[in-house]
């Protein structure tokens, strides 16, 4: 396989490979055998394609879900003020365990930029800079 060829396969192998797809599977989406597609995965600047696409797939994912998250947090709100007791309970559950679930993550992130912040002054301390 040259060319364009081999290049069509190794970009539907590593977006296969990034979805999720077991190795023998995308290599017969990408119309390749088996023992090709693991040589390529071998290659460290093919691997490292693989997880780039991963990566560009999870941050769209976690887009698409910041986008939605406006409209569920609204969707809770009108719920809260439903005529059902029970739609009212479970929206305001929702609410407050993702409430403490966000105020956490928060709390974590400033704490590891933190540690990074300190490990990286420590480091350029023991370099003289």
């Amino acid at each position: 396989m040259a060319g364009n060829g081999r290049k069509n396969a190794q970009a539907t192998l590593i977006a296969c490979l990034a979805a999720g797809k077991r190795v023998q599977e995308a290599a017969e989406d990408a119309g390749i055998g088996e023992r090709t597609a693991y040589r390529w995965l071998a290659d460290p600047a093919f691997k490292r394609a693989v997880d780039a696409e991963k990566a560009a797939m999870i941050a769209r994912a976690t887009a698409m879900l910041a986008d939605a998250s406006t409209e569920a947090v609204a969707t809770l709100r009108r719920l809260l003020q439903a005529q059902s007791e029970t739609a009212q309970l479970g929206a305001a559950r929702s609410m407050l365990e993702l409430g403490v679930r966000l105020r956490d993550s928060q709390e974590l992130e400033a704490r590891i930029v933190a540690l990074e912040e300190l490990a990286n002054n420590r480091t350029q301390v023991r370099r003289g800079i």
